[in-house]
């Protein structure tokens, strides 16, 4: 059974939360809603809405993602054997070292969490209420059993309840079924939290709420985040399996040894923990880091990620799709002109006016001409309300002087239902020419019926044939501020950038003139859409610009197509017809001031509709990204040196670490220059597809000479140690193979601290002298921290306590002088 079919049948066994029949008076009371005092009993009783709005990971899941991941508890579990074995300080160092790094990642996720939460408070979805007969915005968790809700187009369901008023209305129930169809609601049906209203509206009673309700149970609830690892995240998860693969090749071999030379439990013990270590954990801590940190960032420039990785995905993007209407316009549609076909101008206006007055919901269109033509509202006999697929709407009257049908939209899809097309085709082009938005008003002598009977009480709008054009109507709307600026930016990156919209195409296409698209636009219908099969509008897709009078599923077509071709796309978007393609996209983006449909499933939301975000969230996705390459690069060299050591050295009849070595060696060559180069990134371009061939070409080398150094430096210790080195042959004691080892490994271990710490200005080359394995950065920042880490460590190494606690041997000056020329 598929995942759909699954959440679809879930949805049919939480069933409808109660028939309009079934409702207690006492309980759900009629149409002037609740009390106050009623609210606040309830309240008290335990029937409100408590629920937290999901807005990023909640502490319980930081905590355990970073203290109580797998590779931590198999070292908590080490540490806890070492210290039975009487290891005490083996088993504090091992595990003290691994807490530092996990409580600096813990704190700064928390204080990322503490104020990316205070800014997605103001994203959240609001219910209107009615109580005392008045309605009211509250906030989700403020609604109680019994509440009275009004919704619209674009609005949120948030609570499971029962449709008691409304028409025409139909829901997208996909967040819950995985169906993009959407469902007809009518009074008596269910309606289900976590879906949405795509057109129409009504008033439905909270039947079922908190956690009650069925998102809740579903766990999708108002925010709907869509899980999409990043290419950088599953190239780390590759590496790490590798890593763990390697481990366990290391762990068996480790075991047989045991087994074979009866070696001794806590010295298994000690091996295994250095060997777990070799499991790069801080890797994962620094990428969510670096996701916090570039969240935080973001968002003081205007942009809200509701996906941790949203951040860092935006540096993949290479196809920028847009809507237009209320994303590279403001949404603030004005009246421009009519122009009358069939009727007088003042005889125009005023069937306009009595249109839009009686219509059962409105909309941008609407409210635009209602400021200009007031008019009472007249009793329908049918109605069709509009929506993103039909592109029209229609009412029907048996009124006097107003009797008959009458239809408004786009003039492409009411043109085949005319009955003569002349009087207005110069008028039209003319307006289309400058980027207006042309409507055609058209009508029927006779009241006829807009819809077609289905099965049960659905119906199917059927558009009325023989229409006479009555006139144009024809709408302006404003670019938002810095838009071609910020496309321009985006053009200058290399990035694609595609409009889509249900607007007629030349419309369209003038408006990306505006917005300062430039060259030869090549512009596509919906029409043309429909007859392409998939192969056909791939190519199209990546050819054209502009796209017009196309409906919603047309859109995730396209999205979908790019996708298919290999492009990494971002998809801007601010109503629910824009939903459908948000989840199609590699990034999805909505306005703050879009529809609550839109916000819920996006990865990005920017704040006060600011376009001047975007551009800030690209740069900020290229720092995440150059940043993660060069922790990928410390901790790469550093897990492949470790790896190729322990190897080499127990070829020869040792062991390269003892585990406070390897917490020490973790702690200076990766724990903390991951955490620093995470906040000291910089934006800039990078190649996403040459990713692992460039870490190769860094790594490989560095690791490889590293362990055939390290490897000889031990050799050469063990050597000319005056005392024998392999217990079982003639000479040897225990006690004298253990300084052998010990100061052999004290050796190895100051090596790679050094190495690592050099390591740090060629991953982040200050000065040309430096390059060579990464690109010239001109910061000093790191080549800082380095020698201040140098500083630190030799602080350790030359103290008899930072010894003791790290299990070092006192050096010599000339052994230190040896391991800093090796390096």
């Amino acid at each position: 059974m598929s995942e759909e079919t699954r959440e679809a049948t879930r949805v049919t066994e939480h069933g409808p939360p109660l028939p309009i029949s079934e409702l207690d008076p006492a309980l759900f009371p009629p149409s002037i809603g609740l009390s106050a005092d009623e609210v606040a009993r309830r309240h008290a009783s335990g029937m409100g809405n408590v629920v937290p709005l999901k807005t990023s990971r909640s502490y319980k899941q930081i905590v355990h993602e970073n203290v109580f991941n797998f590779i931590n508890n198999v070292l908590f579990t080490l540490g806890a054997l070492l210290l039975l074995l009487g290891k005490w300080l083996d088993a504090l160092i091992t595990v003290g070292v691994v807490a530092l790094n996990t409580i600096v990642s813990l704190l700064q996720e928390i204080r990322a969490k503490i104020l990316l939460d205070r800014i997605a408070i103001l994203t959240r979805p609001k219910a209107t209420v009615i109580r005392s007969g008045s309605e009211q915005e509250l906030d989700p968790s403020e609604i109680v059993l019994g509440d009275l809700l009004v919704v619209h187009a674009g609005d949120q369901i948030v609570v499971d309840g029962t449709m008691v008023a409304g028409e025409h209305m139909e829901v997208d129930e996909s967040l819950l079924t995985g169906e993009s169809d959407t469902v007809p609601k009518h009074a008596g049906d269910a309606l289900y939290s976590g879906s949405f209203v795509v057109t129409g509206g009504g008033r439905y009673v909270a039947v079922k709420v908190g956690a009650e309700s069925l998102a809740v149970k579903l766990t999708l609830g108002a925010q709907a985040f869509r899980r999409v690892l990043t290419p950088l995240q599953r190239r780390v998860n590759f590496i790490i399996r590798s890593v763990l693969l390697l481990v366990l090749s290391f762990e068996i071999l480790i075991l047989i040894k045991a087994l074979v030379f009866s070696v001794a439990f806590h010295e298994t013990v000690r091996m295994s923990v250095v060997i777990v270590a070799l499991v790069p954990n801080g890797l994962v801590l620094a990428i969510a880091l670096a996701y916090a940190l570039g969240a935080i960032r973001m968002a003081g420039k205007g942009a809200l990620a509701q996906q941790a990785n949203a951040v860092e995905s935006m540096s993949n993007v290479d196809v920028l799709c847009t809507d237009k209407t209320g994303t590279l316009t403001t949404n603030t549609i004005k009246l421009h002109a009519v122009h009358p076909i069939a009727v007088e101008e003042q005889r125009l206006t005023e069937l306009l006016g009595v249109f839009v007055a009686s219509a059962s919901e409105g909309n941008r269109t609407s409210e635009a001409l209602s400021e200009t033509y007031r008019a009472a509202g007249l009793q329908t006999v049918d109605e069709v309300v509009f929506s993103s697929a039909r592109k029209w709407s229609g009412l029907s009257f048996d009124a006097d002087g107003v009797r008959g049908t009458y239809v408004l939209g786009a003039p492409e899809i009411l043109e085949p239902a005319l009955s003569d097309t002349d009087g207005y085709r110069h008028q039209l082009e003319e307006w289309v020419e400058h980027g207006l938005r042309v409507l055609l008003f058209a009508h029927h002598p006779e009241p006829r019926a807009l819809n077609e009977a289905r099965s049960g009480a659905d119906q199917t709008p059927r558009l009325p044939r023989n229409l006479l054009a009555l006139g144009l109507v024809c709408l302006s709307d404003e670019l938002r501020p810095i838009v071609q600026e910020t496309l321009n930016e985006f053009a200058a990156a290399g990035i694609q950038v595609k409009i889509i919209s249900g607007d007629n195409p030349q419309t369209v296409a003038s408006l990306a003139r505006q917005a300062g698209i430039s060259g030869v636009l090549e512009v596509v219908s919906g029409a043309e859409i429909e007859r392409l099969d998939d192969h056909e509008l791939g190519t199209m897709a990546e050819s054209a610009t502009v796209f017009g009078r196309v409906t919603p599923q047309q859109k995730e077509r396209l999205v979908g197509a790019l996708r298919d071709r290999g492009h990494y796309v971002a998809m801007i978007g601010d109503g629910v017809n824009d939903v459908i393609s948000l989840k199609r996209a590699d990034v999805a983006i909505a306005m703050q001031g879009g529809s609550q449909a839109a916000r819920a499933v996006a990865d990005l939301i920017l704040l006060k509709d600011s376009f001047a975000a975007l551009p800030w969230a690209f740069r900020e996705g290229q720092r995440v990204f150059n940043g993660m390459q060069d922790i990928l690069k410390i901790f790469m060299v550093r897990i492949f040196t470790k790896a190729a050591l322990i190897g080499g050295v127990a070829a020869i009849g040792g062991f390269a670490f003892q585990p406070r070595q390897s917490s020490i060696l973790s702690f200076f060559a990766a724990g903390i220059p991951a955490i620093a180069l995470a906040s000291f990134a910089k934006p800039g371009p990078g190649d996403h597809v040459s990713l692992m061939r460039r870490l190769g070409h860094f790594v490989v080398p560095a690791a490889l000479l590293q362990a055939l150094l390290g490897i000889a430096l031990f050799t050469a210790y063990v050597i000319a140690s005056p005392e024998p080195f392999i217990t079982d042959h003639p000479g040897g004691t225990a006690e004298e193979v253990g300084i052998t080892l010990y100061t052999a490994q004290t050796i190895l271990t100051v090596f790679l601290v050094f190495c690592s710490l050099i390591l740090i200005p060629l991953v982040v080359p200050p000065a040309p002298f430096f390059t060579g394995g990464s690109e010239l950065r001109r910061d000093w920042r790191p080549t800082v921290l380095s020698v201040l880490l140098l500083f630190g460590f030799m602080a350790v190494a030359l103290t008899s306590l930072g010894r003791l606690s790290f299990d070092l041997k006192l050096l010599d000056w000339r052994d230190f002088v040896i391991c800093g020329t090796a390096a």
